[in-house]
């Protein structure tokens, strides 16, 4: 798949299956909508806009929210899965031509963490 910010400074692209899409509902992902997929470090491969990039943290800061510094969208987030393994956050809504409605979300809930 591939994918980007809404202006298009930042572009992606990642090798997901989609069969596990999590919609949290801690406070940062309640607020943008944000429905997740969870992948490796190496399938995904950013394509362009890396200096577009601001880095948000909070909370235990674990997670490097990246956002694109001229439209504000979160196309993904990086961090470390407890097995120390390196993960990317993705927005699924940030992919190109995919039906969200379509895809079968579980709750996660991060609020608790």
């Amino acid at each position: 798949h591939q994918g980007g910010c809404h202006c298009g400074r930042v572009r992606f692209e990642v090798e997901t299956g989609l069969s596990r899409v999590l919609a949290c509902n801690c406070s940062i992902c309640a607020k943008h909508g944000l429905l997740l997929s969870f992948v490796g470090a190496g399938q995904f491969k950013l394509l362009s806009g890396e200096r577009e990039l601001t880095d948000y943290q909070f909370n235990k800061k674990a997670i490097h929210h990246l956002f694109c510094r001229s439209c504000g969208v979160e196309c993904f987030g990086r961090g470390t899965a407890p097995d120390g393994k390196e993960m990317v956050a993705l927005n699924v809504r940030c992919l190109d031509g995919i039906d969200i409605g379509a895809l079968q979300t579980t709750p996660f809930d991060g609020k608790s963490l």
